[in-house]
């Protein structure tokens, strides 16, 4: 029974995520922050899947490290997008 809350409760948050990726297209903050939620969500049912396994936890240790690298990127686009435009939001530039 315990197995199924430790599984279960990540999944719920991780589409909860999904969602709010999908819904707040508004600001790129938003979605940036929905991304690490969803990051956050992916490691922590690595971490269940490992520790369920007995396996070492070192692939999970290399994971934590490439999804901060990730949010170092998402911050600096979200700087230079805010020094170039004046704000995060994606309906005031266009592609062209």
């Amino acid at each position: 029974m315990i197995m199924i809350l430790y599984w279960m409760l990540p999944m719920i948050l991780f589409i909860f995520g999904l969602f709010c990726f999908v819904s707040n297209r508004k600001h790129l903050l938003s979605m940036l922050l929905s991304l690490e939620f969803i990051v956050l969500m992916l490691f922590f049912m690595l971490f269940i899947y490992l520790n369920l396994l007995s396996y070492e936890i070192y692939f999970s240790m290399m994971f934590l490290t490439f999804s901060v690298c990730e949010g170092a990127l998402g911050l600096s686009i979200l700087v230079s997008m805010i020094r170039t435009h004046g704000n995060d939001y994606f309906q005031s530039f266009s592609i062209m």
